[in-house]
Parts: C-alpha cells; structure tokens; sequence
C-alpha cells in the first residue's frame, strides 16, 4: 500500500467482531423498535400512576427519585456500554441490557415499599442505558450513513409516539388495574425483542489482528522503532492468552469513576434547591466529592489501555463539537418538556390532557423533520443542516415570552410544532455525521458519548432552569402589593397547589399567580433560546466544515487498502475538513487490518481486506 510493504512479527491478537450480519433487517429493525419503546415508555407511562402509588406504598417525600433514580443509572451507563459494544461486540450488550431492564420491571412489580422501588428503578435504568445507547449504534451499523435517516426516523417515531401514549396507557392501567401491571406489561415487549435480537442479528466472529505493525524501514506503524500499537494507536491494552493471543481488557476502574462522579453530580442537581439550599453544606459537599471523583477519573482513564471514555472523544473536533452542541440540546429540553405543561394548566387553564396534547405536537412534527432531514444533509452537509435547525429553534424559543397574556391553547401548541420540526433537523443529521466519522470499532464510544452529555445537558438543564423559575417566582411574590398579600401563597410549593383551585383566591390574586408563572416561564425559554445560541457558537467554532466520512463506511469511496481507524482524527484538521475522505490513502498509525464491510454488500462471506478478515454483512 503506497510503496510500504506491512507485514507482522507477533501473534495476531483478537479483534472485536465486525458489523452485524443479518440475512434480512426487517426482524433486527422490529427488535430495536421494541427495545427503544420499552425505554421510551418507562419514561413517561409512571408519571401519572404516581398518587396510586404514592397511596400504595407511601414515600410522597422522595417520590421524585422514581424518575431521577432511573435518569441517574441511565446518564452513567451510556459510556460504559458503549464502549463495551466496542469491546465485545454489540448483540451480547444489547441482550444484557434488554434482560437487565426486565429484571428491574419485574422487581419493581414486586416492590413492597418507595425505597426497594427506586432501588429497582435505577436497576431498570442500568438495562435502558444499554438499550439507548446500543439501538443507536446497531441502526448505524445496518444502514449506509444516506440511508441512516431512515431507521432513525422510525426510531424518533417509536420514541414520540410513546411519548404521547406513554402518560394515557400508565392513567388508564392505574386506574382499571394495579399500577404493578405499568412494569409488568414490560415482560412480554421484552421477550418479543430478546427473541427477534437472538435469532435475526448475528455478528461475526472475532477475527484475529496483529497487535504489531511494521513498514517495509522496519519501523511500527506510528514510526517509532518497536512500540507496539493498537487500532487507537496506544500500548497493546490486552492479555495474553496461551497462544500468543490478546483477550480484550475492561476497564472497569474507569467505568466505577464515571459512575461515581456522575452518580453525586446528578445527585446534588436533582436535590439542590429542593431537599436542600444549593448553597447548603449537603449540595456543596456532593459538588465538591463529585469534582474529586472526576479529577481521579480522568488520571485513570488516561493510564487506561482501554479506557472507557478515551482522549479521541475530545481530542476530534467533529465529536467535541457535537458532544457540545447536544449537551445544549439536553439543556434547552427541559423548557417544553418541564415546564410548557406548568404553563398550559396555570395560566392557560387547560386540563393535564389537554396540556399533554400542547406537548404533543413537538413530538409530531420533530420525527418527520428528522425523516426529511436527510433529504438537506446529504445537499448541504451535516454541520450546515445542524446549524440551520438550531438556528431556527433559537428564534422559536426567542418568540415564546411574545406570546399574548394569557392567549390560546394553539400558540404555543404551534410553537412547539415549529420546535419539534427545527430540532428534528438538528439532532439527527449530527447523530448521523458523528456515526459515519468512525469505524465500526469505536462506533459505540462515539454514540455513547454524544447520547451521555445529552443527557447531562438535561439533568443540569433542570437544576438549572428550576433555580432560574424558582427565583423569578419568589421575586414576584415578594414584590406583590399589600392589598394582595393576605390571598397569596407563603413559599413556591403552594403555588401550584393554589391555582388548581382558583376559587380559592380573589380574582386579583389569581391573575397576580398566574403572570407571576407566565413571567418565570417566560424567563425559562429565554434561558433555552441562549442554549440554542451556545449549541450554535460550538458548531460554527469547533465542527469541521465538512465532517470527515469514515472510509469504512459503506458509502465511503472503496479502497482496497486497509481502512485508519483514526482517519476522521485527520479528517477533523483545518487541512483536511474541506474534503471528503478519498481511498487509496496510506493508512494512519494504529490503522486497523480489517476494514469495517459495507452491511448491504453482497453476501457470501467476501474478504473484507488484504489480510482476509471478517465476512461481509450481507443485510439485504
């Protein structure tokens, strides 16, 4: 290859198994289906059986937890599994996680008291992260980067549609059955996809990689006498075994780092300003452990062979723009999703249904967007498409405190109809650009990554977005006129409360309360809309013009020299972000021997590479 003859003088070692190989997708596409649908339901469906439950089993203080428990194992999960899909391939990670998430739906349905059903809801959770992060990851892997649109499209759908449903099946189900039948129904969802995953998806078996790579001068791959290098160009991370073989090695101090530190920064996000003061010892103390906990993460991954969460993540500009960008995503979410329905039933005066069905229409419009999107990406390009989708939706949430006092029911349902549509143009096309930056072999990483600051953006949006309400409402209150002052709440929690039965106040108070909560909604969406704003800065400062096209990829231009599983490192310099990746290039230091094959080539097990690797995917 380019005039530099490669061969090895080691053992080879073992290589993560390549792209699924499915003889049809529509069984594999069901499965991931139903997988993202039990994530997405246990979501939304508890939410309105929380008073059945609350009078079944008692805990009312510490009732939040239910969902706060579950969105903690699901945010420090996502790294892990993605870089265990990476390390062992991503069938047996997703079947792990579908069978944990049922482990934890059938112990919740047997929950005798509030503490074991948190604990079981964070058991649950520990199974949706793999299923989040490994559905994502298996669509990319099915499907060409043009046609990636279209699987998550379905997925987006799968998501919305439980979204609206999730609340009205978890009332009903409360109210004709128990509420232990909301995790039970789980069950039969489950085994369905456990099945179709089992029967449909097979990887292909671990091919052996030299662990060593010399050039034709005698030099390694990295052009160092005699170090040896791995695809990610650091020192063999493996063990060997007794043929001269490397079994691959978890990092799992890492993983318990990023479960720590992440486990108390949630904690003191979710608790801070609600249990206690932020500015409080129990808040200051979680912040402070949870920042110690980091610094030590960060000194063990990067002693890592292996690390869960490697330097590549931030060191290219393509996925530090959007682990970025999706973070302010995250943030910007808890306006609708949090606080739009608090606006609808206080100052509206809707009922909770029809202030769902105000929420709703974001989740209609955003996976037709996202279906459409590929449509402008595959014209304009991934960071271009991106960029003019938040764009639009920061003038969106610009345009929400314009809104008339106190207005209709439809202004703000086409608000977030016009959200819905400019962040399906968002999110997906980075999604998909970030996918098809990397080789199959650090797909997992990248995705779970991208999906863990996601969700991070949310947890802080909601600490955050909170503390902003909480102090614009106690500003209101204590600016209130004295002839009000007898008729208004003491403290912020009786506010709500207040409003669900305006009869109860004059209507001069009532009116007061309800601006009071217009203005701090208000406040909120501008809040987001300069989220927007930052997601916004960070493509135009960091994304490369054009994001580099990983030559794996199926759609890539074919090469018949072994693919650099760090090309799109390359790709993301100045010099480079201008052109799409080309073949016949040398490959990069740590270039791995068996190119990711094209899922929809021809079947029939061709070698993917010089070397003969691992059969084709032969999806049809």
């Amino acid at each position: 290859m380019g005039g530099t003859a490669r061969h090895t003088d080691q053992d080879p070692a073992p290589q993560a198994a390549g792209p699924p190989r499915v003889e049809r997708r529509g069984p594999v596409v069901a499965a991931l289906m139903l997988a993202m649908a039990l994530a997405a339901l246990d979501s939304t469906i508890i939410s309105t059986a929380v008073p059945q439950i609350v009078g079944d089993l008692g805990g009312f203080s510490v009732f939040s937890w239910l969902f706060a428990g579950y969105l903690l194992a699901v945010t420090v999960s996502l790294p892990v599994y993605g870089k265990l899909s990476d390390t062992f391939g991503r069938k047996p990670v997703l079947l792990v996680g579908i069978a944990l998430f049922l482990v934890g739906s059938l112990l919740c349905a047997t929950a005798w008291n509030m503490a074991s059903l948190i604990a079981f809801r964070v058991v649950q959770g520990l199974g949706g992260g793999a299923l989040q992060g490994t559905v994502q990851t298996i669509a990319a892997d099915l499907y060409p980067h043009r046609e990636r649109a279209k699987i998550q499209a379905r997925l987006s759908t799968v998501w919305a549609t439980s979204s609206v449903a999730g609340p009205a099946l978890g009332g009903l189900i409360a109210t004709y059955a128990d509420w232990r039948w909301i995790f039970l129904v789980n069950l039969p969802v489950g085994a369905v996809a456990l099945l179709l995953v089992v029967r449909h998806l097979h990887e292909p078996a671990r091919a052996p990689r030299a662990s060593a790579e010399r050039t034709g001068d005698g030099r390694t791959g990295d052009g160092r006498t005699g170090r040896r290098r791995t695809d990610g160009g650091r020192r063999t991370g493996g063990r060997r075994t007794g043929g001269g073989r490397e079994r691959p090695r978890v990092d799992w101090a890492g993983a318990l780092g990023i479960f720590c530190s992440g486990s108390l920064l949630l904690t003191a996000l979710v608790q801070g300003g609600v249990a206690w003061p932020w500015l409080s010892t129990p808040s200051l103390c979680l912040l402070a452990a949870s920042a110690a906990c980091a610094a030590g993460t960060v000194v063990i991954e990067r002693r890592a062979a292996e690390p869960i969460i490697p330097g590549w993540v931030w060191r290219r500009r393509t996925i530090a723009a959007v682990n970025l960008s999706l973070g302010g995503l995250g943030l910007l979410m808890i306006a609708p999703t949090v606080f739009l329905p608090t606006y609808a039933q206080s100052v509206l005066g809707l009922s909770p249904t029809a202030a769902g069905f105000v929420l709703s229409a974001m989740t209609l419009s955003w996976p037709v967007s996202a279906a459409l999107s590929s449509r402008v990406y595959l014209r304009i390009g991934f960071r271009q498409s991106a960029i003019v989708g938040m764009s639009l939706a920061a003038l969106i949430l610009f345009a929400f405190p314009l809104l008339p006092y106190p207005g209709s029911a439809w202004q703000p349902a086409l608000i977030m109809l016009l959200l819905g549509g400019a962040l399906g143009l968002f999110q997906l096309p980075l999604i998909v650009g970030v996918q098809s930056s990397v080789g199959w072999a650090e797909r997992g990483t990248a995705t779970g990554s991208i999906l863990f600051c996601r969700q991070v953006g949310q947890s802080v949006g909601a600490a955050l977005f909170g503390a902003v309400a909480n102090a614009t409402m106690a500003t209101r209150l204590a600016d209130a006129p004295d002839s009000l002052g007898g008729d208004l709440p003491d403290d912020l929690d009786s506010v709500s409360r207040a409003l669900e039965h305006p009869g109860d106040l004059s209507a001069e108070a009532a009116d007061y309360l309800r601006r009071a909560v217009d203005d701090s909604v208000d406040y909120v969406y501008l809040g987001a809309a300069l989220a927007a704003v930052l997601a916004v800065l960070a493509l135009l400062l960091l994304a490369p013009r054009v994001f580099p096209t990983h030559v794996d990829d199926p759609t890539a231009p074919a090469t018949d020299s072994p693919a650099a599983s760090d090309a799109s490192a390359a790709a993301d310099t100045p010099a480079a972000c201008d052109a799409p990746t080309t073949s016949g290039a040398p490959a990069a230091p740590g270039a791995p021997d068996h190119p990711e094959p094209p899922v929809d080539g021809p079947a029939g097990g061709a070698p993917t590479g010089p070397t003969g690797g691992g059969p084709r995917g032969d999806a049809r």
